[in-house]
């Protein structure tokens, strides 16, 4: 009896050591079929990326492919590998013409179509497709890395402080969260930021936040002015990842004029120019109605420029009159799908329409002799409306008296 009990407990050591000893065959078994070795991803930013791997099997391969896509992309692009002798593939993706935007995560994985007829697919694969023409160094606290390459090392810690003192500004009206990393990319020249965001099929903007991925992208020259470029830009995109880490998918419902008004609400260094901007604008009567800044800014750089003036002067307003938890109900019913005007007129109990004229009225100083009329406006149309029936009855007692004397 105590020698069955041995070779039975002898048979269960040898099973856990084969498959404790064993991962190659474990691994070859969970790709079901297709063992890929050495996979890699090597990126020329704007040029190419190239992909390598080698793809064994226990039968011939008759056919191979290569899957990849943006890791926020639906579309799957699939291309044709011809395995060498020794399984090694390669394949060649042009990102000149069909890009990746920079910094982005791209996905990639094989598949292989053994003599058996079966196709086998691997795991995937992962690499950040980081704009790589140029030296980046860096220096990192509490998740927030910046990333540069003009410039000595004061100018990276220079950065590194105005993203926390950023940080720090904004923790009372959006909410911060860091359990994901933030990465800061700083140009020190406008065209290479420029470039940067053409060959990533971007448009051009003065610095560009992306919110999904934590990457914030400015241009910030070193020199003199250095740290007041920092304290504008830097926390005015962290304030984007910061909205967006809150918001969700609901950041995508939020007025255009809101999401910038705060971004810009939270510079450190706010943009000198905009009051003289408005002051012009509100001489001119050019100003841009908020209802036509809810889904976008305008094209032109001029009145682009002019909207994010307004929006920022516009969101200091409203949480100047109705406190930071105006700005949260607002975020709020905007999140619920209320449409612009009306997601104004269930946060704070006025049209978005209404709280225009009071902020040109009482920030810009338009029409300052209005103001009154137009918040006793409301008790002269309920007036008005007391007043109809009797003014009514003597308009028709005259009318007959008329009538009688004909």
């Amino acid at each position: 009896m105590s020698a069955i009990r041995q070779r039975m407990l002898s048979l269960i050591v040898v099973t856990l050591l084969v498959a404790t000893l064993s991962p190659s065959w474990n691994q070859a078994q969970a790709q079901a079929g297709i063992v890929v070795e050495n996979p890699q991803a090597q990126a020329e930013f704007g040029k190419s990326i190239k992909f390598t791997a080698k793809i064994t099997a226990a039968s011939p391969i008759q056919q191979a492919s290569l899957l990849f896509r943006g890791d926020n992309e639906e579309v799957t692009r699939v291309e044709t590998l011809t395995p060498k002798a020794d399984g090694s593939v390669e394949f060649t993706y042009d990102a000149s013409l069909n890009v990746f935007p920079p910094f982005s995560w791209v996905v990639y994985w094989f598949q292989a179509t053994l003599a058996d007829g079966k196709t086998y697919t691997s795991e995937q694969y992962r690499f950040q497709y980081i704009d790589n023409r140029f030296p980046w160094r860096e220096v990192s606290q509490n998740n927030v890395t910046v990333h540069w390459y003009g410039g000595d090392d004061a100018f990276g810690v220079s950065a590194l402080n105005a993203a926390a003192t950023g940080l720090l500004g904004m923790k009372d009206i959006v909410p911060i969260s860091l359990t994901e990393p933030v990465h800061i990319y700083i140009y020190a020249v406008e065209q290479d930021l420029i470039d940067t965001m053409l060959l990533g099929g971007r448009e051009w903007a003065g610095g560009h936040a992306h919110t999904d991925l934590g990457v914030v992208l400015v241009a910030i020259p070193p020199g003199a002015g250095q740290v007041n470029e920092m304290e504008r830009l830097i926390p005015h995109e962290l304030a984007h990842v910061m909205l967006y880490r809150w918001l969700g998918p609901n950041y995508e419902k939020q007025p255009v004029w809101l999401i910038e008004g705060i971004a810009s609400m939270m510079e450190i260094y706010p943009n000198p120019d905009y009051a003289r901007v408005l002051e012009i604008a509100s001489a001119n009567n050019t100003l841009i109605h908020f209802n036509d800044l809810c889904a976008t800014f305008p094209a032109d750089t001029g009145s682009a420029y002019l909207a994010y003036a307004q929006s920022q002067s516009f969101v200091t307003y409203i949480r100047d009159s109705f406190g930071v938890s105006g700005i949260s109900r607002l975020t709020s019913a905007y999140s619920d799908g209320f449409e612009c005007n009306l997601g104004a007129t269930k946060a704070l109990g006025s049209s978005l329409d209404q709280l225009d004229l009071r902020w040109r009225q009482t920030v810009l100083g338009q029409n300052s002799g209005g103001i009154a009329f137009f918040n006793l406006l409301p008790f002269f149309v309920l007036l008005a409306i007391v007043m109809m029936v009797p003014l009514w009855s003597i308009i028709d007692m005259f009318i007959r008296s008329r009538k009688n004397a004909a």
